[in-house]
């Protein structure tokens, strides 16, 4: 993963060079510049900014996050632009070297340009113990796929809201009107959600990653074995055997995939023990008709509560 990410960074640099030895300053008239490494991050930028930013973003939503390599483009981007938002913690290892390509220390993290979306959440399954590479692709800070639940974008819409009035205090109470909108309809979804999915509390579901944690923790859902043996490992004959057994005799009605993993595995199994295959999006636009915030988790919702009917 290391020297993939220094690879992505030194092709960005030699591709882009002389553009970045220019001096570039934050935009004073028009609309705010605004670089988002994620469609959902993007899309609750536009939804509290509206007319008053112009949001790009970097990572194209049929992809795995984890693997993304950032275009030239991508890097002009966020020369010009006047707030980087993303996710912090380790989830995008092609951040880092995106910012250096730059040559912005403002939004190098930590720093008052870069804006970190996992601020005032609480992050799930911290480590405990200390980390090796037998493990699998584990995480330092913990599951950063905080994205996945609902009531993580009311904290991300806060945290955004906080950040634009700092950056553009003249419209202080255009976002905060444009906020108060977002979160009254998010908390209107969210007990929409919940109620369609009341039934199902308890239930448990096998998932292909550990990206489903936020998503079951919402529902109460149990998630506690993958397709994968360990993180990033792809499952061997011996690991499907032992899920075969498991969902049979755990009753469990669900293999949650996202749509970017090889689903050969997932339909083996679901063909050995009739257990449903159910597709759900990691990021807005994944698949068509889930093209903001609310139609994405509208999306997922629905599909989890066919599956488990």
């Amino acid at each position: 993963m290391l020297s993939k990410v220094k690879s992505i960074s030194f092709l960005i640099i030699c591709g882009s060079v002389l553009f970045f030895s220019q001096k570039i300053l934050f935009a004073s008239e028009g609309p705010l510049k605004i670089v988002a490494t994620q469609t959902l991050f993007a899309d609750i930028v536009k939804q509290i900014g509206k007319d008053k930013v112009e949001v790009k973003y970097i990572a194209q939503p049929k992809f795995n996050v984890h693997f993304i390599q950032p275009k030239p483009s991508d890097v002009r981007n966020v020369v010009k632009a006047d707030l980087y938002v993303n996710a912090g913690l380790d989830l995008e290892a092609w951040s880092g070297p995106l910012l250096e390509a730059a040559g912005r220390p403002e939004f190098f993290s930590g720093a008052e340009r870069n804006l970190d979306l996992s601020k005032g959440i609480t992050i799930l399954n911290p480590p405990t113990q200390p980390i090796s590479r037998a493990q699998g692709d584990i995480h330092s800070f913990g599951n950063p796929h905080y994205n996945m639940n609902p009531e993580n974008a009311k904290i991300m819409a806060e945290t955004v809201l906080e950040k634009l009035k700092e950056i553009d205090p003249k419209n202080t109470s255009y976002y905060e009107e444009n906020a108060k909108a977002f979160i009254s309809h998010l908390e209107g979804k969210i007990s929409e959600w919940k109620k369609l999915c009341a039934d199902f509390k308890g239930q448990e579901i096998i998932s292909y990653h550990e990206d489903i944690a936020y998503f079951a923790d919402f529902l109460g859902l149990k998630a506690e074995q993958f397709i994968e043996p360990k993180p990033g490992i792809p499952p061997t004959p011996k690991h499907l055997e032992f899920l075969e057994e498991y969902v049979k005799a755990n009753h469990i009605k669900a293999i949650v995939m996202p749509t970017y993993y090889p689903k050969d595995a997932a339909e083996k199994l679901s063909q050995r023990v009739g257990t449903k295959v159910v597709t759900i999006c990691q990021n807005v636009g994944e698949i068509p008709g889930t093209d903001d915030t609310f139609s994405f988790f509208d999306y997922n919702f629905k599909q989890i509560s066919e599956a488990l009917e």
